[in-house]
């Protein structure tokens, strides 16, 4: 099950509680105090994990507690401090808390770690309160509370290209004829119900990784189809790589949907809009004679500015051209960036 979005509460262990205890040996009368400090609680950690892929685990076990420190004993014995919860999660995940906006911290590689929250501190024992004028005391502490804490985790893909248009345009096609991603395919709006990541290889030293949204619609924005649920999963991307349907079957209107598109993302977030993009016309393997949406959609990127292919991801036509020019770009972006 594909999980981008939970709630997670976490509590971090309550602290040992101090000991109140006096040394008692054979001719040793007043052996003074001796009770030892309670232990710390044990604290929650987030760690970003490369084998993930979804926040799953989270969604059957939405509380998650750590251990809770030992009491203090006689002795000056010290009480074992609780185990410290380590929670795996997706690279890519960010962490917020409950009702509030400002990211906490961003997995964007594997093996990062976030204290999310922290165990509670052991109590005093009554050996840590004697001095010269007060030399029996019988004061100790409680153990503090952990953390506890509401928490908002998100997941975004992180992917070089994210692969937009709307549903039956061949996006699952496309991503399962250049890299080794195999999704469901089929004749009907939305197969694909959730992101596909796909890793192409453009020869023995280059590759990237390209992620099927699943298929955008008017009003996605707002909660229409799937859209609203995946658009976060475009934010991370370099390239937004627009696959239109230009087949003579198709009822919808090429430009028009590119133009949908378009207004759903800057009605998401402006700044996507803004992302290098690429757009490729598919299915033409279906045109015959009928090229009319190919060339209205070639006019759209020559007034858009944007570089065009025509492609079929069917019978994978044009595909080496468009992956070579797509990891031209995203060398020039690096560049750029450096």
């Amino acid at each position: 099950m594909f999980v981008d979005q939970v709630k997670a509460t976490l509590c971090a262990g309550k602290g040992g509680n101090g000991c109140v205890s006096f040394r008692r040996e054979w001719r040793v009368p007043r052996g003074g105090p001796d009770g030892g400090r309670g232990g710390a609680g044990g604290s929650i950690y987030l760690v970003s994990d490369e084998n993930l892929n979804s926040l799953v685990s989270f969604r059957y076990r939405p509380i998650n507690k750590a251990k809770k420190g030992a009491h203090g004993e006689g002795g000056n014995r010290q009480g074992k401090k609780g185990e410290d919860l380590h929670l795996r999660v997706p690279v890519g995940t960010t962490v917020k808390e409950k009702n509030k906006e400002d990211v906490l911290f961003d997995f964007t590689s594997p093996g990062q770690k976030y204290l999310a929250a922290e165990g509670g501190k052991g109590g005093r024992g009554n050996a840590s309160y004697a001095s010269s004028t007060h030399q029996a005391p019988r004061e100790r502490e409680e153990g503090q509370p952990g953390e506890e804490k509401d928490f908002i985790l998100e997941l975004k893909l992180v992917a070089d290209v994210g692969l937009i248009g709307f549903p039956n345009v061949g996006k699952s096609t496309l991503i399962s004829k250049i890299s080794a991603a195999k999704p469901v395919i089929a004749d009907y709006p939305f197969t694909t119900l959730i992101p596909n990541l796909g890793v192409v290889d453009v020869d023995e030293f280059r590759s990237f990784v390209i992620a099927d949204i699943p298929g955008l619609i008017e009003g996605a924005h707002l909660g229409h189809g799937l859209g609203i649920k995946f658009l976060r999963h475009v934010e991370r991307t370099k390239i937004l790589l627009h696959l239109i349907d230009v087949s003579p079957y198709t009822e919808r209107d090429p430009v028009q949907d590119f133009r949908a598109v378009m207004k759903e993302l800057e009605a998401f977030s402006p700044r996507l809009v803004k992302r290098h993009q690429i757009l490729a016309a598919n299915k033409i393997d279906l045109l015959g004679t009928k090229e009319r949406g190919l060339s209205e959609v070639r006019k759209l990127a020559r007034r858009e500015g944007l570089p065009f292919f025509a492609i079929s991801a069917l019978k994978e036509e044009g595909l080496k051209k468009l992956v070579n020019s797509t990891s031209k770009a995203l060398d020039l972006l690096g560049e750029n960036k450096e």
